[in-house]
């Protein structure tokens, strides 16, 4: 791990609750430490701590502040904007009792992040359940329900424009919002603006001494602030000439400032971080300059030593080692993290990205990204297959992988996927945004979808699973792949399904229909017409639902797959008896038993013939369903299945009693709870729908 030196820079990528505590903090040229050490700003912080505390003017004309307050801090990348906010949030956290939530609302390359997706991750930091593919509107609608009546203190770095900072505005006031923007936020009302400049002079000799070393700004003071003026004060470019400085002890002062002058042009007049960027890339050796060039394609602007090897085509270690001297020369941040991982500068960004296109042929850029796509399906391929402990072709996989490429335990693979997430779901949106590397693209999406489901489950991860099911239906519409698409519709509306988005998830299920027979698939064909007949009972549509069954029906007996064909007898048998026609449902559960006694699943058959016996009590005939209903019992028996054993005893007490055996009900109760280990209440229901594969919509 690099040490305290190089990873001194913290910076939040990633939305999250802070508990209200010091944090060591560097971003962008003035120091915040746990002891509140800050450099500069003084008027600035004191203007602010003042805005606060000053009534706004809904409160001057007697009215209630309906909405949270917004600080704005303005001020162009690397004027240390962000460093003031945090040390702002600092110095006032401990009146905000709800904690402190962050949200970048800017790509690295300046591109808005979707008010959605910002939405989404605090919710997620606040604990509160996040439906997967949940419109904007409903995402900042329950963002502020969660927001209000509490005291919360938000952050909102690299604010694009003012309808994004409105849209995620608690409407409590007892919240505040501090923004961090380029420029105002016309159209918020009542905004408290601090436009930041450079640093006073003392405090940007003391950040150029900080970086450089304290000699020679001691012994050469006045070319000490020779250098700050040429660098304008300017934080970010202060640590970038400290950085230079430190690398070479035996440069003077002045010497710097006199490079920096002769580096004056009409393109970079006014941009003091532009020259010494310049500089400090022209004094590097060659690879380790293409390195640092080729992080412009990082995703999301983080990199870790497999992102910088692959890229670079160098080794882990030494990409490493790279890393963390650029941590030193001010060109990178390390990033306080269980792993080692680092961000570029956003203020440095658009620098490198200029270099690149400038310096890198189209070619050996595309072929860096394939390096980097192929090493992330080849991390996330592993990460997965560690799950699969009892399975001997996983092992066999991870053994044929190199040493750097493999996880240690199931739990480090874990840990890894789940900081790495922002990076992981960043590199499959600019794969497809791309466009040039799809069959990459798909890869890294279907092994990524592969390990957040083995490491989170489906249900945790469903977020994000619906984020890169839609990139997947991006590429298969582009490149016309009719089976992708039927497969990205299909996952897509099971997901829209599960969160009770219904009609949307019957047009993607139709959709998906046409998009299998497109493709001559009968599995995306067949599932997408049960998948219909599916949305349909969830309706109330019975009728279309047990035709879309039938005609699922006959596509698995035309095939011969006997047992899916038992299962959907079961589902038609479900929706004539939602219906209120038994008999069309008795005989619906005579086939679906027939069809699982021949394909062997015992199991099945106990589960079939229990909903046989429910709906024989239903149709008003209790001494068939109580005979239906011990068949079942031995059936479950022989599946070992106790859970439904003791269901199935319960429905005997149930039907016992309706024909007026109480001495026998409560002997079958008895043996549910037996069964169970626990006290069942009186009139506790048997196996119900939700029981049954056979039974749900």
């Amino acid at each position: 791990m690099p040490g305290p030196e190089s990873r001194r820079a913290l910076r939040v990528r990633w939305t999250g609750v802070w508990p209200v505590t010091d944090q060591v903090v560097d971003t962008g040229g003035v120091k915040l430490s746990a002891e509140g050490h800050f450099l500069g700003r003084t008027r600035e912080l004191k203007e602010l701590l003042a805005d606060i505390e000053r009534a706004g003017l809904d409160t001057l004309s007697g009215k209630k502040a309906p909405r949270a307050r917004v600080l704005l801090i303005a001020g162009r990348p690397g004027s240390g904007r962000t460093a003031l906010a945090e040390e702002l949030v600092r110095q006032v956290a401990d009146r905000y009792g709800d904690g402190v939530l962050r949200a970048r609302l800017g790509e690295p390359d300046g591109t808005p992040v979707p008010v959605e997706r910002v939405a989404r991750e605090l919710l997620a930091a606040l604990d509160l359940p996040v439906p997967a593919g949940a419109a904007e509107d409903d995402l900042t609608a329950a963002l502020r329900e969660a927001l209000a009546g509490r005291r919360f203190l938000l952050l909102f770095d690299d604010a694009a424009d003012a309808e994004q900072v409105d849209a995620l505005l608690p409407d409590s006031p007892d919240c505040l919002v501090v923004a961090v923007s380029s420029g105002p936020l016309t159209g918020i009302a009542d905004v408290r603006p601090c436009t930041l400049g450079g640093l006073d002079t003392k405090s940007a000799v003391e950040l150029l001494s900080r970086h450089a070393g304290s000699v020679r700004i001691t012994v050469d003071p006045r070319a000490a602030e020779g250098l700050v003026e040429e660098c304008q004060a300017q934080p970010a470019a202060l640590m970038l000439a400290g950085g230079w400085l430190a690398a070479r002890p035996k440069a003077a002062v002045a010497d710097l400032a006199k490079q920096l002058h002769a580096e004056l042009d009409e393109d970079t007049a006014g941009a003091p971080l532009t020259r010494i960027f310049r500089l400090a890339h022209a004094a590097l050796p060659a690879p380790a300059a293409r390195i640092l060039r080729l992080l412009s394609l990082a995703p999301a602007g983080l990199v870790d030593p497999h992102t910088a090897s692959a890229l670079a085509g160098c080794s882990v270690s030494g990409a490493r080692t790279t890393l963390d001297d650029f941590v030193a020369l001010g060109l990178l941040r390390a990033v306080e993290s269980p792993l080692p991982q680092y961000e570029v500068p956003g203020c440095l960004y658009p620098l490198l990205k200029a270099l690149t296109e400038a310096q890198d042929r189209p070619a050996e850029l595309q072929l860096a990204r394939a390096r980097m796509l192929e090493r992330t399906v080849r991390l996330l391929q592993s990460c997965r297959a560690i799950t699969e402990t009892d399975s001997p072709q996983a092992r066999e996989k991870l053994l044929g992988m190199p040493r750097s490429l493999r996880f240690p335990s199931p739990r480090a693979a874990a840990d890894w996927l789940r900081i790495r997430r922002p990076a992981l779901l960043a590199a499959a949106r600019l794969a497809v945004a791309d466009g040039e590397l799809d069959t990459l693209a798909r890869r890294l999406m279907s092994q990524l979808v592969r390990a957040m489901v083995a490491h989170f489950g489906t249900q945790a991860a469903a977020p994000d699973l619906y984020g890169i099911h839609g990139l997947v239906l991006d590429v298969a519409d582009r490149r016309d792949l009719p089976r992708e698409r039927a497969a990205a519709l299909l996952n897509l509306g099971d997901l829209d399904a599960r969160t009770g988005r219904t009609r949307e998830a019957l047009a993607r299920y139709r959709a998906a229909l046409d998009a299998g027979r497109a493709a001559n698939d009968p599995y995306a064909t067949g599932r997408a017409m049960e998948s219909v007949g599916g949305a349909h009972l969830e309706l109330g549509d019975y009728d279309r639902a047990a035709d879309w069954f039938g005609r699922a029906l006959a596509q698995r007996l035309a095939r011969d797959e006997r047992a899916d064909a038992a299962r959907l007898y079961g589902r038609i048998a479900a929706a004539h008896t939602f219906a209120g026609r038994y008999g069309e449902a008795q005989r619906g559960w005579r086939a679906a038993v027939a069809g699982h006694r021949k394909s062997g699943d015992v199991a099945a058959q106990a589960r079939a013939l229990s909903e046989l016996a429910r709906v024989q009590e239903y149709a008003g005939r209790p001494e068939e369903s109580l005979r239906t209903c011990q068949e079942a019992v031995e059936w479950a028996r022989r599946a070992e299945d106790v859970r439904l054993q003791a269901a199935l005893h319960l429905r005997l007490a149930d039907t016992l009693e309706h024909l007026g055996d109480s001495a026998a009900a409560r002997l079958q109760r008895g043996a549910a709870e037996r069964m169970l280990g626990e006290e069942l209440p009186d009139g506790a229901a048997g196996p119900e729908s939700e029981d049954s594969d056979d039974t749900a919509p």
